[in-house]
């Protein structure tokens, strides 16, 4: 079976958590500090914290910036769950706003005025123009996901250049993997304080009580990576560049060989911008037939996503969801392998019998 996506591990990252393996500390050592400091100096960020998964990574997003009950964040309906249960972790009310079909990314001019916050979802690892909001809500969380390695104008998603934090998600599919794993990146020392402490049971030290005296003045959560993982982290980050710069490739293919056949190709970055491609996803007709004969040939497409609001969790909170861009792309997305080592074998394979099903 060929995947939609997978990890790339070489020798060198298998050393690199070896290392962890025979060291003093497997957990709350070193290696969380050096991941940190390279993702934010990757990214042009001031600061960087780890998270076990993406998911709690946008929980701590969320609960850094203080959102409650009063509090209405939107996001886009083309995403995972996790980027609206973030809002809901917390006690605030999530919201969708309709995709702009010009680049499957939240439509920046329906953000309604009186929104607390904004989570804006990079779809497929295609940067939203934060840019472009006409106003600007009171907060902006960046679930970038699928997004590590892409640029806009203004330098690279993560520098939090028009959002006051970043959140990045390690899974095995993503540009660089722990295993499992997240991350925050801010620009605010005041945020970055309550990220840390959100991570690690809202410890607060204390020494004037004695060496091993804390306080913990609010609930918060175990939420820490490992050490092995950040070695892994630190590790896959140097090889970053390569493979963004392969998944580029590897669209660039699927463009030149889908040319001409009857399905749309997934949006192309505007000038200034450059897409990570997480997913290269394409939009077809009766998509069910398509899906099933890609897989009974041993491609493992899969579709992305089901809309929020579908879910039963969300379903009875919007009854009458009126999002049309989103259910004309729902209709016929389907996201084709896409990772570092597919071979030009694999992708031929893929065109062959993706154009023969069409």
């Amino acid at each position: 079976m060929i995947p939609y996506g997978h990890q790339s591990i070489d020798d060198d990252d298998i050393a690199a958590v070896v290392k962890v393996l025979k060291s003093d500390r497997l957990t709350q050592g070193p290696y969380i500090d050096e991941f940190e400091e390279g993702l934010a100096r990757r990214v042009g960020a001031r600061f960087a914290v780890a998270f076990a998964n993406g998911t709690a990574a946008l929980h701590a997003a969320a609960a850094a910036a203080e959102l409650g009950p009063r509090d209405v964040v939107v996001t886009s309906p083309l995403s995972f769950a996790a980027s609206a249960n973030c809002v809901r972790y917390v006690g605030a009310t999530p919201g969708f706003v309709d995709i702009d079909p010009a680049t499957l990314n939240l439509d920046p001019h329906r953000i309604p005025q009186d929104c607390a916050g904004l989570v804006a979802v990079h779809y497929a690892g295609l940067p939203m123009d934060l840019a472009a909001l006409p106003h600007r809500p009171p907060l902006i969380i960046e679930d970038a996901a699928h997004a590590l390695g892409a640029m806009t104008p203004d330098g690279p998603v993560g520098n939090c250049a028009h959002s006051d934090m970043c959140v990045f998600s390690f899974h095995p599919v993503k540009a660089i993997t722990t295993g499992e794993g997240g991350a925050v990146t801010t620009n605010s020392s005041d945020l970055v304080d309550r990220l840390r402490a959100f991570r690690h049971h809202g410890i607060v030290p204390k020494p004037a009580g004695g060496g091993w005296y804390y306080e913990i003045d609010h609930l918060a959560y175990n939420y820490r990576l490992t050490d092995i993982q950040a070695a892994l982290g630190t590790s896959q980050l140097g090889k970053l560049d390569r493979f963004v710069a392969r998944r580029q490739a590897l669209a660039v293919a699927y463009r030149e060989r889908l040319a001409g056949l009857s399905l749309e190709l997934p949006p192309e970055p505007p000038p200034g911008f450059t897409h990570a491609y997480h997913l290269f996803p394409v939009r077809v007709r009766d998509r069910r037939r398509v899906y099933d004969g890609l897989h009974r040939a041993g491609i493992g497409v899969q579709v992305h996503y089901v809309p929020i609001y579908r879910h039963p969790i969300y379903r009875d909170a919007f009854p009458n969801a009126a999002f049309p861009n989103t259910e004309r792309a729902y209709e016929g997305l389907l996201s084709l392998p896409l990772f570092p080592d597919l071979t030009e074998v694999e992708q031929d394979l893929v065109v062959e019998v993706l154009a023969g099903l069409l």
